[in-house]
């Protein structure tokens, strides 16, 4: 008796736990699929071929989005351009080289520790050292090195991660051959682990198109249309900027919704792209 009795509340509660982990994945799925399908409703029918590929024009009040959406192409682009160099290389460092096991872990717990401020206070500060200190003004380079400040800890500890998954026996069986260490590393650790390396750095571009806080700061709101050089010395909004001038200080709450339609297909291509490169290099690396 005494043991149907226990049997009986083990399953109550295996079924009451089912329930509500299905309740709770049913919620999330639920606010994902509203949220973007809001958007896309909203934003869509305000898309336009002449939106996307004309500047505005302030004498007749025409609003085109070009020269937002190039000048986030540049920040991405200039933000990759300084972040994947020092993160990468300061994960093979700290995975491969360092001996010293506490500065280590002081890095780790800084990276982290960055990884968890507001981008607003990156803002403030890449507004004072960068613009001001090294006098860029107010320029899409100067929201391009705070960016690459803000994605230095993911892609850093995304790299990491990726390298302690390479199998011991890989570096031993390089080393025996007569390789050096650069060379293990080179031609063994970082093609073992390349799926990690590629998902962390899309992720980040994910995390870069997403800025607004720290770009308001850095990068201004200017919707002019330059080349690179010229652009990147110069103020300019990106998409999530000019999404936040539109809707704050315009009232043009339809192109808000149009250029979060636009951020929101982005994000899940980005997304998409992510999980087909990590897939794509992990059957490279089982074959």
């Amino acid at each position: 008796m005494q043991k149907q009795s226990i049997s009986l509340k083990r399953k109550t509660y295996i079924a009451v736990m089912d329930a509500l982990m299905g309740i709770s994945v049913s919620i999330t799925c639920a606010l994902v699929v509203f949220l973007i399908g809001y958007v896309l409703y909203k934003g869509l029918p305000n898309v336009s071929w002449e939106l996307i590929a004309t500047k505005p024009s302030y004498l007749s009040e025409h609003i085109g989005i070009l020269p937002d959406i190039l000048n986030t192409v540049y920040i991405v682009a200039a933000t990759l351009v300084f972040v994947l160099p020092l993160g990468a290389g300061a994960a093979v460092y700290l995975t491969e080289y360092a001996k010293n096991r506490k500065l280590v872990d002081m890095i780790e717990y800084a990276a982290e520790t960055l990884s968890g401020i507001p981008s607003i206070i990156y803002g403030l500060v890449g507004m004072l050292f960068f613009c001001r200190f090294f006098g860029m003004k107010t320029s899409l380079l100067a929201g391009a090195f705070t960016l690459a400040i803000m994605n230095l800890p993911t892609v850093m500890r995304t790299t990491q991660e990726s390298l302690k998954t390479v199998p011991a026996s890989f570096r031993e069986g390089a080393f025996g051959l007569g390789a050096g260490k650069w060379r293990v590393i080179y031609t063994v650790v970082l093609p073992g682990c390349m799926d990690g390396v590629i998902t962390g750095c899309i992720l980040s571009v994910g995390r870069i198109l997403g800025e607004s806080a720290a770009l308001l700061f850095t990068a201004g709101f200017a919707h002019a249309l330059n080349g690179i050089l010229e652009g990147l010395g110069s103020p300019g909004a990106t998409l999530t900027v000019a999404l936040y001038v539109y809707a704050k200080e315009n009232g043009e709450f339809g192109i808000a919704f149009a250029i979060a339609a636009i951020l929101m297909i982005l994000t899940v291509c980005i997304n998409l792209s992510a999980t087909l490169a990590g897939s794509c290099f992990r059957k490279r690396r089982n074959l």
